[in-house]
């Protein structure tokens, strides 16, 4: 077997289990180390006075992260945004679903695929240049943070090399499937996780600059 025949055929499979079943953990892990919230109800509550729960308020946002680091929060979004839909809907990534498992997706049209394509690796030189000049994070920056912008970035410009064909095409394009492979099986194990796992930490763990509802805290098992 050639070495695309092999990265395009068995190491798919690898990585893609490993990334499900690594999901799965991390999914279950954060369910079984949180637990429902206790909800104590104010005293205008119990007395039929007020609204429980109340509106989202202004004072919410402001303590949210959001309201904290507006910047990095429009910048991190839309860098995650585009980071999980354009392995989707790309017309290279949906030619090879028709091939494997008989469907494909809407796909953005090239234009669209390379302008995304540039703002994720935009976005990755402002994540690295944060961790460089802002003098609060580059002190607790290492080199795992790198490599994490590094694992990430690394196949989106492989794959735009490829796609124009910058350089040798059969090349890079075997460097952009093993780059995504490897995403793709260091995810559930590294911090990149929270970028699939929003909804569960943002959403739904209560006092951690929560956009949602709060229904759940951390649950401590004391020892007895």
């Amino acid at each position: 077997m050639d070495i695309y025949g092999l990265v395009r055929g068995p190491l798919v499979w690898v990585s893609l289990i490993v990334f499900v079943l690594g999901m799965v953990y991390q999914a279950q892990q954060f369910l079984s180390s949180t637990r429902v919230r206790e909800v104590v109800l104010p005293p205008a509550a119990l007395l039929g006075g007020g609204d429980f729960p109340r509106p989202l308020s202004l004072a919410d946002i402001s303590n949210s992260f959001f309201g904290i680091h507006p910047v990095i929060t429009v910048v991190t979004t839309i860098f995650h945004v585009f980071l999980i839909m354009l392995p989707i809907f790309v017309l290279g990534h949906n030619v090879l679903f028709e091939e494997s498992f008989g469907f494909s997706l809407f796909v953005f049209p090239e234009m669209v695929a390379d302008v995304l394509t540039l703002v994720v690796i935009a976005g990755g030189f402002f994540f690295i240049l944060r961790r460089l000049l802002v003098r609060r994070v580059r002190a607790i920056t290492t080199f795992y943070d790198y490599f994490i912008v590094a694992v990430v970035v690394a196949p989106f410009v492989t794959g735009y090399i490829a796609t124009h064909q910058l350089l040798n095409y059969e090349t890079f394009l075997i460097f952009h499937i093993l780059l995504g492979e490897l995403m793709l099986i260091v995810i559930p194990f590294t911090k990149l996780k929270h970028g699939l796992l929003f909804f569960l930490y943002r959403y739904q763990m209560n006092y951690e600059h929560c956009l949602g509802a709060g229904s759940r805290v951390w649950s401590y098992n004391q020892a007895k």
